[in-house]
């Protein structure tokens, strides 16, 4: 069955070429500094949909706390590096392609749906509620900007400012809690970043 949306052909052309390189340069046994916190929310045992997962980080350590982690990710080689990481498959799986029915008791997107641009996010957001059960948690990490653009590495980012990530949020579903905290980062290679985390409830 084809894609139901392409996934745009230089960012993973960077994910499928420097995947490894993109993987060494976080430091060995990290994984995203909100998880932990997340994880608190969340009951023992909870079912986690991860979009995005990279090289498997993030789904190992929420493995390690005793989850139930469904991981995927929109780049073959990144899915492959997370297999290799998990020792078992992990889907490859586009945003838009996400299907799932009051299944996950919570959604972790860390740095994935940031590569949507801003007018398919509230489809993607909607799918996203969709998966969730009633009262099931979502966090998301994006890149502060005024619109859509490629970063020194070719890859795309929607760069949105705060208030119109804030409305895509509400223009895709009926969340009953919406927060989100912005701050002063960095990303690969270095480069100064600002960072949009939310938290939003189902």
């Amino acid at each position: 069955m084809p894609y139901a949306t392409p996934m745009d052909r230089e960012t993973l052309q960077f994910y499928e070429s420097r995947g490894r390189e993109w993987a060494a340069s976080h430091p060995p046994g990290s994984y995203g500094r909100e998880l932990d916190a997340f994880l608190d929310m969340l009951p023992p045992g909870a079912t986690i949909l991860e979009l995005g997962c990279g090289d498997g980080r993030d789904a190992e350590h929420m493995i390690a706390r005793g989850f139930s982690v469904l991981p995927s990710d929109g780049s073959p080689g990144m899915a492959q590096l997370a297999s290799e990481r998990l020792g078992r498959d992990v889907p490859v799986m586009r945003f838009l392609e996400l299907e799932a029915a009051e299944a996950f008791d919570a959604a972790w997107c860390q740095s994935s749906l940031l590569h949507a641009g801003e007018a398919e996010l509230p489809g993607i957001l909607a799918r996203v509620h969709r998966a969730l059960k009633p009262g099931g948690w979502h966090w998301a990490s994006y890149k502060g900007g005024e619109g859509g653009g490629r970063d020194a590495f070719g890859r795309f980012f929607s760069y949105l400012p705060r208030r119109r990530l804030e409305a895509a949020y509400t223009a895709a579903a009926g969340w009953t809690e919406l927060v989100v905290v912005s701050g002063k980062g960095h990303s690969f290679g270095g480069t100064p970043t600002t960072w949009h985390n939310v938290l939003a409830r189902k």
